[in-house]
């Protein structure tokens, strides 16, 4: 059992301990003890249900028009998400994935189970990279994903690694963002800009002399 788990018991045992003193406290009735407690799991339920399938909701937020990610124009605009972090909906050689944007984090960074599905390719040689986390020091593997798209924006080739350690979490690091032509936040919404620059020397190069 891992230490996390462990709190999180603890911390569920409290409750009920909680609970159970405030209801005796007030001596009420053994039917009303029985009652409040399956109000009390119901609720434990529902909010169970809703973080264990939080990217299937965000998924349907998205198609009945409640996204918290929008293309404006040429901007991409991603709303803070209650926990105070910006969460986007990424295409990683084509296959979606929720994920955080980090602007301390050096490198975009998947979990296995992300990188199995979209196909991304494991560097073969180089030395792993030895990573700092909240949870301690990570060993990851280099990677590379052909394709990220969020957005109206589009990174080819783009550094990655790769390591069962993160779990589910899947981030998007500095090396995406130091891509586009500028990203900002403006209130509680995260503002991501292509880079002109890149646009313009296409259509010049499209553009017969």
């Amino acid at each position: 059992m891992s230490d996390g788990q462990s709190v999180n018991i603890i911390w569920l045992i409290g409750g009920i301990i909680l609970v159970l003193s405030a209801l005796f406290a007030r001596r009420p009735s053994l039917g009303a003890i029985i009652r409040s407690l399956i109000g009390w799991a119901i609720v434990a339920g529902l909010a169970y249900m809703v973080v264990d399938h939080r990217d299937q909701l965000a998924d349907l937020a998205a198609r009945i028009g409640l996204s918290d990610q929008k293309v404006e124009g040429g901007t991409t605009r991603i709303r803070m998400s209650p926990d105070g972090h910006f969460w986007a909906r990424v295409q990683l050689n084509g296959v979606e994935r929720r994920m955080l944007i980090d602007s301390g984090a050096t490198i975009t960074a998947l979990s296995q189970r992300t990188a199995d599905a979209a196909g991304i390719e494991i560097s073969d040689g180089g030395f792993p990279v030895m990573l700092n986390t909240a949870n301690g020091t990570v060993m990851a593997k280099r990677a590379t994903i052909k394709k990220l798209q969020l957005g109206n924006l589009e990174a080819n080739d783009l550094n990655a690694v790769v390591s069962d350690r993160f779990g589910n979490l899947d981030v998007v690091g500095m090396n995406f963002l130091s891509q586009l032509g500028s990203w900002r936040v403006e209130g509680s919404t995260l503002i991501l800009e292509p880079d002109q620059s890149e646009a313009s020397d296409a259509t010049n190069a499209a553009t017969p002399s």
